[in-house]
């Protein structure tokens, strides 16, 4: 049933309202029209008729005693329900339909309801509309009411709109939409071209049948107020877009958040780039990071006054005055700023010769390298200029010109001295130069900060100790500064790199003095072996006293690493596989408490290094790491290619990488970091913080010294409790194409390249086998070289080398020269024992006397490199003069590069290092006398 009641309401103001309840009765006084009621049902009437007809036939049937009896029960069973009918409805359990319905006062709500409302049950059936619905469907019965989806036609995007809608209400989802139609809706048709809708969509739950609740609400005169605001803020924008001063924001940042029109014309900048991913401070003006430094109080809006020159698009400046006003939150940190900006330039007002004397004066001391402020006698700020601000990090407070006198929040200037380390000095000078005295003398102070800042400070009176001059007590004294951190930090790299060159020239004497102890040990030892039998009590001490020779020898090595002083055999070599082959030994090393991660870089370069070191490098690294460790942790090595940084390369690899193509080799662990106090020593040799009788001191100086010698840099990052990084950089290896033609002194056959060495190691046995075999000094240029257009595989096969014959012994005459008496004698019996007729010379002097009296002819010269009056280069070129295919051995402590340089390119000689044994020594002579 459906009935429409009550006058038409008068249209509302469009407002959207809330949601009407599921149940619906019958109708208020209002034009809404509703068929959600459940009408009577008649059949339940006439059964319950039926059912009292039945029960009186059924009385005529019975006795009368019994029909009385039961007539008694019945009349007794309708009374009582009579009476609980009576009780519900005065409590209101029950209630009848009609004007309970109509006393509801939710549906009261939304049949009065200015936005029109309608529910549709699923199939598309109306039971309800309300009055305002009625008006913009036109429609007052359901026979002539139609849905939301029939009254919204019109242009595509209201019917896309539309479709969202229903798919929403099929869906059983809220959905809700904005469309303009044009003719509006409704009686309003005539009085305005279009109207703006909102329309609304939503499931509502009732207990038999699923329906939708259609929400349209009349937006236009919302839409209209919106429209008035933005064009009174495009007016207001307009207004400060062409204002005749410049306008900017900036945020803490430095990102340019808004710049007017006229401003970035000044600059000659298209308004429509300035903005996010627009220009930063830092391009309009380099010199203004003061902008984005300041600090305030909690709460405070702070107003500061700048000049400086800002830069213009084309690269030239525009000098300016800033005021420049942050307001800073509860919690201290700034917010963006509003900054006016005033043009300063030539033309731009009455150029009146003070103000442009002002102009060029601002100019020069906002542009000036030297940091400038005025301070009273307590240190507090005044003035200062970009140059302090960058340097010490603050900014003085200014006053807020348009502040009413009284008002605002007072000023606290900050103090210079706040800003220093050690305020005594400071203080001191300030003391001075406020009374008077006007021969500032030069004072060093250290900043506050990061970075490790440091300054050079004068301090003078402001007026120039004239005692008669009137002077602001604000402004007493004027500091200068100069920013000295780069000259101390390259004065510290000066002084600390001239300290490891002097421990490494100190160092590298003493392994040299000390391989001549230990080579004469050795071989005493040797010849005791030899003339005693294993079973020989005193074979065991003998063995013993040569162990610890070969102990001291590898201590030896270290220094000698340490120093760059050490016998290097570099080869090209692929980092990722000498780092794979070496993990099974790093994880031993490491043990179960610390995990082992590899990282390699894609198609890293290859590089040239002695392989023994390279490894010895890492494994030390590796036991530092684990070390520091001991509660176990993750040490983690990672290989790349680091480019040529170029203008950014970083002297000696400190912080960054160096110039020119690198490997980069990183060993990071997380242990316990390496306090910065420490930093500056960890590479010096002996020094240790492991306890005693744990660490010889020597391992990172080893590392150091290896990593110098093969052309690379080391840099070390550590932070307390989080762990270090060593990275290590070593030169990217460029193979050298071979000239065409082939020299002259390729016809001779070169001799073999020498094996290398074992790696520095106190179980390395000194004879495992010849290390000396021969060399050939390159010719300049560098690198072994290739046949043209090919490039040499990362590591080269050498042939297999010829075993030594069980027979050492030898016929020829060989000239040694030695400078120690106890070598010489020693190599000189083992050398006789074999059958060789030796000549001894306690100098290059003497041994060149022989050659030219040559009473004898000489096969071979045996030859120490560092002698008194005559060294081993020179004495070989000398006996070249007389003996030019004379073969020669070299034997030194220090490294073949340390001599190399001195001899003529593309000679020809063997090396032996010591300390050697003296079954080296006889090797190493009988398969050069057969060559």
């Amino acid at each position: 049933m459906a009935d429409v009641t009550g006058p038409p309401a008068p249209a509302a103001g469009p407002q959207n309202s809330g949601p009407p309840v599921a149940q619906a009765s019958s109708l208020l006084g209002t034009g809404s029209i509703d068929r959600s009621e459940q009408p009577g049902r008649v059949g339940l009437l006439l059964v319950l008729a039926g059912l009292l007809v039945g029960a009186a036939i059924g009385l005529s049937f019975v006795a009368n005693e019994q029909a009385q009896s039961l007539i008694v029960w019945l009349l007794a069973l309708l009374a009582m329900a009579g009476v609980f009918f009576l009780f519900a409805l005065a409590i209101g359990a029950l209630q009848l339909s009609g004007s309970a319905a109509r006393d509801d006062i939710t549906k009261g709500i939304v049949d009065a309801s200015p936005d029109g409302q309608l529910v549709v049950e699923d199939g598309g059936r109306l039971i309800y509309a309300n009055e305002a619905y009625l008006r913009i469907a036109s429609g007052d019965t359901f026979s002539n009411l139609v849905p939301v989806e029939r009254i919204l036609v019109g242009s595509p995007e209201v019917s896309e709109a539309v479709y969202r809608l229903s798919q929403a209400s099929r869906d059983a989802r809220a959905h809700t939409e904005e469309v303009r139609m044009s003719p509006p809706l409704g009686p309003t048709a005539g009085e305005r071209g279009f109207g703006w809708y909102r329309v609304s969509v939503r499931p509502l739950a009732r207990p038999r049948r699923a329906a939708s609740l259609w929400t349209v609400a009349d937006i236009t005169a919302e839409r209209e107020r919106q429209e008035n605001v933005f064009q009174e803020l495009q007016h207001a924008i307009d207004y400060l877009d062409h204002a005749p001063a410049g306008f900017l924001s900036i945020d803490p940042a430095g990102a340019i958040v808004y710049m007017n029109a006229t401003l970035a014309a000044w600059l000659g900048y298209d308004l429509a780039s300035v903005g996010p991913g627009g220009p930063h401070l830092t391009e309009i003006a380099p010199e203004a990071d003061v902008l984005v430094r300041t600090a305030g109080l909690p709460g405070e809006v702070r107003t500061d006054r700048f000049d400086l020159d800002l830069r213009r698009r084309n690269g030239h400046t525009l000098p300016v005055r800033l005021y420049h006003r942050v307001a800073f939150g509860k919690d201290g940190k700034p917010g963006s700023s509003r900054t006016f900006v005033i043009n300063r330039s030539a033309g731009a007002e009455t150029d009146e010769p003070q103000r442009a004397a002002e102009v060029r004066l601002a100019r020069f001391l906002n542009n000036s390298p030297i940091a400038i402020a005025t301070l009273d006698s307590g240190g507090r700020i005044a003035r200062a200029n970009a140059s302090f601000t960058r340097l010490f990090g603050t900014v003085p407070r200014q006053a807020d010109d348009g502040a009413p006198d009284g008002e605002g929040v007072p000023r606290v200037e900050p103090n210079v001295a706040d800003s220093v380390a050690d305020r005594t000095a400071l203080e001191a000078g300030l003391a001075r130069a406020a009374s008077g005295r006007t021969d500032p003398e030069p004072i060093e102070v250290q900043l506050n900060g990061p970075g490790g800042r440091s300054a050079r400070v004068w301090l003078s009176p402001a007026d120039g100790g004239d005692a008669g001059q009137q002077t602001d007590e604000a402004e007493r004294v004027i500091l200068y500064a100069l920013d000295t951190t780069a000259q101390r930090q390259l004065e510290q790299q000066v002084a600390q790199a001239q300290k490891m060159n002097a421990v490494g020239q100190l160092a590298g004497g003493i392994a040299h003095d000390f391989n001549n102890v230990l080579q004469a040990i050795i071989g005493y030892s040797d010849l005791l072996l030899a003339s005693h039998r294993p079973t020989d009590p005193a074979f065991q001490d003998i063995m013993q006293i040569k162990q610890n020779a070969n102990r001291a020898a590898g201590l030896v090595r270290q220094l000698l690493a340490f120093s760059r002083r050490q016998t290097l055999r570099p080869e090209v070599m692929n980092v990722g596989e000498a780092l794979s082959e070496l993990t099974l030994l790093l994880k031993r090393l490491l043990g179960e408490r610390v995990a082992l991660e590899l990282k390699h870089g894609r198609e890293v370069w290859p590089v040239k290094a002695d392989v023994n070191q390279f490894e010895q490098v890492i494994v030390n690294l590796a036991v530092n790491a684990r070390d520091a460790m001991p509660e176990g942790g993750k040490l983690m090595i990672r290989t790349e290619n680091v480019s040529d940084p170029g203008a950014a390369a970083e002297a000696e690899g400190r912080g960054g990488a160096p110039a020119g193509d690198h490997v980069l080799i990183e060993v990071r662990d997380t242990g316990q970091g390496i306090p910065p106090e420490l930093m500056e020593k960890i590479f010096e040799p002996f020094f240790t913080t492991k306890e005693i009788g744990k660490g010889t001191g020597l391992g990172l100086s080893t590392v150091f010294g290896i990593v110098k010698q093969s052309g690379g840099t080391i840099d070390v990052q550590s932070k307390v409790g989080e762990g270090t990084a060593f990275r290590i950089y070593l030169p990217r290896h460029v193979p050298v194409a071979e000239p065409e033609e082939v020299p002259v002194a390729a016809a001779e056959p070169a001799l073999p390249r020498a094996e290398p060495l074992a790696p520095a190691s106190t179980t390395a046995h000194p004879d495992s086998g010849s290390d000396a075999k021969p060399v050939t000094a390159p010719a300049a240029g560098g690198d072994a070289a290739v046949p043209k257009g090919e490039t040499p595989p990362a590591k080269v096969d050498k042939p297999a080398p010829r075993k030594p014959a069980a027979d050492h012994t030898g016929q020829g005459t060989i000239l040694l020269v030695e400078d120690e008496d106890p070598v010489r004698a020693v190599n000189s019996r083992a050398l006789s024992a074999r059958g060789y007729t030796v000549l001894e010379a306690a100098s290059g002097l003497e041994a060149l006397a022989i050659v030219r009296e040559g009473a004898q002819t000489i096969d071979l010269v045996v030859s120490d490199v560092v002698m008194p009056e005559m060294d081993g280069p020179t004495l070989l070129r000398e006996v070249r003069k007389h003996q030019p295919d004379l073969k020669v051995i070299f034997v030194s402590g220090y490294a073949e590069d340390a001599f190399r340089k001195n001899l003529p390119e593309g000679e020809t000689f063997n090396f032996l290092p010591k300390p050697f044994s003296l079954k080296q020594l006889v090797e190493t002579v009988k398969k050069t006398m057969a060559d």
